[in-house]
Protein backbone atom coordinates (compact mmCIF):
# COMPACT_ATOMS: atom_id res chain seq x y z
CA UNK A 1 0.00 0.00 0.00
CA UNK A 2 2.79 2.84 0.84
CA UNK A 3 4.28 2.26 -2.79
CA UNK A 4 0.60 2.62 -4.30
CA UNK A 5 0.07 5.70 -3.20
CA UNK A 6 0.98 9.17 -2.22
CA UNK A 7 2.11 9.05 1.43
CA UNK A 8 1.05 12.60 2.49
CA UNK A 9 -2.51 11.82 0.98
CA UNK A 10 -2.72 8.63 2.55
CA UNK A 11 -2.01 10.14 5.63
CA UNK A 12 -4.18 13.24 5.74
CA UNK A 13 -6.51 13.29 8.86
CA UNK A 14 -3.77 11.27 10.69
CA UNK A 15 -0.50 12.93 10.95
CA UNK A 16 -0.95 14.90 7.82
CA UNK A 17 -2.81 18.05 6.65
CA UNK A 18 -3.52 19.75 3.56
CA UNK A 19 -0.73 22.71 2.18
CA UNK A 20 -4.22 24.67 0.63
CA UNK A 21 -7.09 25.20 3.07
CA UNK A 22 -9.89 27.44 1.31
CA UNK A 23 -13.16 26.32 0.40
CA UNK A 24 -14.78 26.77 -2.97
CA UNK A 25 -17.81 25.33 -4.63
CA UNK A 26 -17.92 22.62 -7.49
CA UNK A 27 -17.59 24.58 -10.97
CA UNK A 28 -14.98 27.15 -9.31
CA UNK A 29 -12.26 24.30 -7.27
CA UNK A 30 -10.53 23.74 -10.77
CA UNK A 31 -9.57 27.71 -10.98
CA UNK A 32 -8.55 27.67 -7.29
CA UNK A 33 -6.49 24.73 -7.48
CA UNK A 34 -4.96 26.26 -10.16
CA UNK A 35 -4.49 29.73 -8.86
CA UNK A 36 -1.92 28.04 -5.86
CA UNK A 37 0.01 26.24 -8.50
CA UNK A 38 0.47 29.26 -10.31
CA UNK A 39 1.31 31.10 -6.40
CA UNK A 40 3.65 28.15 -5.72
CA UNK A 41 5.44 28.19 -9.40
CA UNK A 42 6.41 31.95 -9.16
CA UNK A 43 7.50 31.65 -5.10
CA UNK A 44 9.64 28.65 -6.16
CA UNK A 45 11.20 30.79 -9.29
CA UNK A 46 11.45 34.15 -7.48
CA UNK A 47 13.52 32.36 -4.90
CA UNK A 48 15.86 30.65 -7.18
CA UNK A 49 16.84 33.72 -9.29
CA UNK A 50 17.32 35.74 -6.06
CA UNK A 51 18.79 33.33 -3.47
CA UNK A 52 22.37 33.15 -3.76
CA UNK A 53 23.49 29.34 -2.58
CA UNK A 54 26.29 27.78 -4.21
CA UNK A 55 24.65 24.10 -4.10
CA UNK A 56 21.80 25.47 -5.81
CA UNK A 57 19.33 24.79 -2.54
CA UNK A 58 16.21 27.27 -2.69
CA UNK A 59 15.48 25.82 0.99
CA UNK A 60 11.93 25.63 0.48
CA UNK A 61 9.95 23.38 2.51
CA UNK A 62 6.36 23.84 2.21
CA UNK A 63 4.39 26.58 0.90
CA UNK A 64 0.89 26.71 3.15
CA UNK A 65 -2.06 29.00 1.12
CA UNK A 66 -4.86 30.22 3.17
CA UNK A 67 -7.94 31.48 1.19
CA UNK A 68 -10.56 34.02 2.94
CA UNK A 69 -13.35 36.26 0.99
CA UNK A 70 -11.45 39.18 0.56
CA UNK A 71 -7.64 37.88 1.94
CA UNK A 72 -5.11 35.24 0.42
CA UNK A 73 -2.29 34.25 3.05
CA UNK A 74 0.81 32.95 1.89
CA UNK A 75 3.19 31.13 4.38
CA UNK A 76 6.51 30.20 3.34
CA UNK A 77 8.56 27.63 5.23
CA UNK A 78 11.99 28.31 4.03
CA UNK A 79 15.54 26.68 5.88
CA UNK A 80 17.01 29.75 5.13
CA UNK A 81 15.36 32.86 4.76
CA UNK A 82 18.16 35.28 5.61
CA UNK A 83 19.99 33.59 2.25
CA UNK A 84 16.86 35.67 0.63
CA UNK A 85 16.69 38.76 2.54
CA UNK A 86 19.81 39.73 3.63
CA UNK A 87 21.07 41.60 0.48
CA UNK A 88 17.60 43.18 0.16
CA UNK A 89 15.35 43.66 3.55
CA UNK A 90 12.40 44.72 1.09
CA UNK A 91 12.04 41.21 -1.13
CA UNK A 92 9.15 40.10 0.53
CA UNK A 93 7.40 43.11 -0.12
CA UNK A 94 9.07 43.16 -3.64
CA UNK A 95 7.85 39.39 -4.26
CA UNK A 96 4.02 40.35 -2.60
CA UNK A 97 3.94 42.82 -5.23
CA UNK A 98 4.83 40.64 -8.34
CA UNK A 99 2.39 37.86 -7.19
CA UNK A 100 -0.59 40.26 -6.57
CA UNK A 101 0.13 41.97 -10.32
CA UNK A 102 1.04 38.39 -12.34
CA UNK A 103 -1.75 36.85 -10.71
CA UNK A 104 -4.18 40.33 -11.13
CA UNK A 105 -6.10 39.30 -7.85
CA UNK A 106 -9.31 41.65 -7.82
CA UNK A 107 -10.74 42.54 -4.65
CA UNK A 108 -8.73 40.74 -2.71
CA UNK A 109 -5.37 41.06 -0.38
CA UNK A 110 -2.03 38.99 -0.64
CA UNK A 111 -0.02 38.44 2.30
CA UNK A 112 3.10 36.66 1.77
CA UNK A 113 5.09 35.78 5.19
CA UNK A 114 8.44 33.64 5.89
CA UNK A 115 8.66 31.27 8.85
CA UNK A 116 11.75 29.61 9.57
CA UNK A 117 12.02 25.79 9.72
CA UNK A 118 14.23 24.24 11.84
CA UNK A 119 16.38 20.85 11.34
CA UNK A 120 16.11 22.46 7.33
CA UNK A 121 17.77 19.39 6.54
CA UNK A 122 15.30 16.84 7.98
CA UNK A 123 12.51 18.11 5.15
CA UNK A 124 12.60 16.03 2.13
CA UNK A 125 12.00 18.98 -0.24
CA UNK A 126 14.93 20.49 0.52
CA UNK A 127 17.22 17.65 0.80
CA UNK A 128 15.84 16.77 -2.91
CA UNK A 129 17.28 20.49 -4.09
CA UNK A 130 20.41 19.70 -2.64
CA UNK A 131 20.37 15.99 -4.23
CA UNK A 132 19.41 17.40 -7.39
CA UNK A 133 22.09 19.92 -7.85
CA UNK A 134 24.89 17.39 -6.65
CA UNK A 135 23.71 15.31 -10.03
CA UNK A 136 23.70 18.10 -12.21
CA UNK A 137 27.24 18.51 -11.65
CA UNK A 138 27.64 15.04 -12.37
CA UNK A 139 28.58 13.39 -9.09
CA UNK A 140 27.73 9.91 -9.21
CA UNK A 141 24.47 9.15 -7.83
CA UNK A 142 25.70 6.76 -5.08
CA UNK A 143 27.75 9.54 -3.78
CA UNK A 144 24.95 12.10 -4.11
CA UNK A 145 22.51 10.01 -2.63
CA UNK A 146 25.31 8.71 0.53
CA UNK A 147 25.81 12.76 1.27
CA UNK A 148 22.04 13.46 1.10
CA UNK A 149 22.13 11.14 4.05
CA UNK A 150 24.58 12.49 5.75
CA UNK A 151 23.05 15.92 6.24
CA UNK A 152 20.05 13.94 7.71
CA UNK A 153 22.80 13.09 10.72
CA UNK A 154 21.96 16.31 12.82
CA UNK A 155 18.19 16.55 11.99
CA UNK A 156 15.55 15.20 14.38
CA UNK A 157 14.67 12.08 12.04
CA UNK A 158 14.12 8.40 12.52
CA UNK A 159 15.10 7.20 9.13
CA UNK A 160 15.54 7.80 5.49
CA UNK A 161 14.81 6.43 2.20
CA UNK A 162 16.15 7.97 -1.23
CA UNK A 163 15.14 6.92 -4.56
CA UNK A 164 16.91 7.94 -8.22
CA UNK A 165 15.72 6.94 -11.40
CA UNK A 166 16.68 7.61 -15.03
CA UNK A 167 19.78 7.08 -16.97
CA UNK A 168 21.89 7.26 -13.85
CA UNK A 169 25.69 7.98 -14.43
CA UNK A 170 24.53 8.12 -18.10
CA UNK A 171 23.90 4.56 -18.81
CA UNK A 172 22.34 3.75 -21.90
CA UNK A 173 19.27 1.89 -20.31
CA UNK A 174 17.47 3.88 -17.30
CA UNK A 175 17.24 2.27 -14.01
CA UNK A 176 16.19 2.89 -10.31
CA UNK A 177 18.75 3.31 -7.52
CA UNK A 178 17.89 3.46 -4.05
CA UNK A 179 19.53 3.52 -0.37
CA UNK A 180 17.80 3.52 3.23
CA UNK A 181 19.24 4.68 6.00
CA UNK A 182 17.38 3.67 9.96
CA UNK A 183 13.27 2.97 9.60
CA UNK A 184 10.99 3.73 6.90
CA UNK A 185 7.57 2.56 7.58
CA UNK A 186 5.49 3.40 4.40
CA UNK A 187 2.39 0.87 5.55
CA UNK A 188 2.10 2.27 9.27
CA UNK A 189 -0.80 5.36 8.76
CA UNK A 190 0.47 6.58 12.04
CA UNK A 191 3.61 6.71 11.26
CA UNK A 192 4.89 10.67 10.21
CA UNK A 193 6.19 10.38 6.68
CA UNK A 194 7.29 13.38 4.54
CA UNK A 195 7.52 12.81 0.96
CA UNK A 196 8.77 14.73 -1.44
CA UNK A 197 8.64 14.13 -5.57
CA UNK A 198 11.12 16.12 -7.74
CA UNK A 199 12.74 15.80 -10.95
CA UNK A 200 16.04 17.12 -12.31
CA UNK A 201 17.05 17.79 -15.84
CA UNK A 202 20.65 16.63 -16.62
CA UNK A 203 22.58 16.41 -19.50
CA UNK A 204 21.63 12.49 -20.00
CA UNK A 205 17.93 13.24 -19.78
CA UNK A 206 15.54 13.72 -16.81
CA UNK A 207 16.51 12.02 -13.72
CA UNK A 208 13.51 11.60 -10.87
CA UNK A 209 13.88 11.87 -7.30
CA UNK A 210 11.71 10.66 -4.20
CA UNK A 211 12.53 11.03 -0.78
CA UNK A 212 10.89 9.71 1.94
CA UNK A 213 11.85 10.86 5.72
CA UNK A 214 10.41 9.57 9.02
CA UNK A 215 9.75 11.93 11.49
CA UNK A 216 10.35 11.93 15.39
CA UNK A 217 7.26 13.26 17.02
CA UNK A 218 9.74 13.96 19.88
Amino acid sequence: MGQKINPLGFRLGTTQSHHSIWFAQPKNYSEGLEEDQKIRNYIKNYAKKNMKTSSGIEGIACIEIQKRIDVIQVIIYMGFPKLLIESNPKRIDELQINVQKELNFVNRKLNIAITRVSNPYGHPNILAEFLAGQLKNRVSFRKAMKKTIELTEQANIKGIQVQISGRLDGKEMARVGWIREGRVPLQTIRAKIDYCSYTVTTIYGVLGIKIWTFIDKK
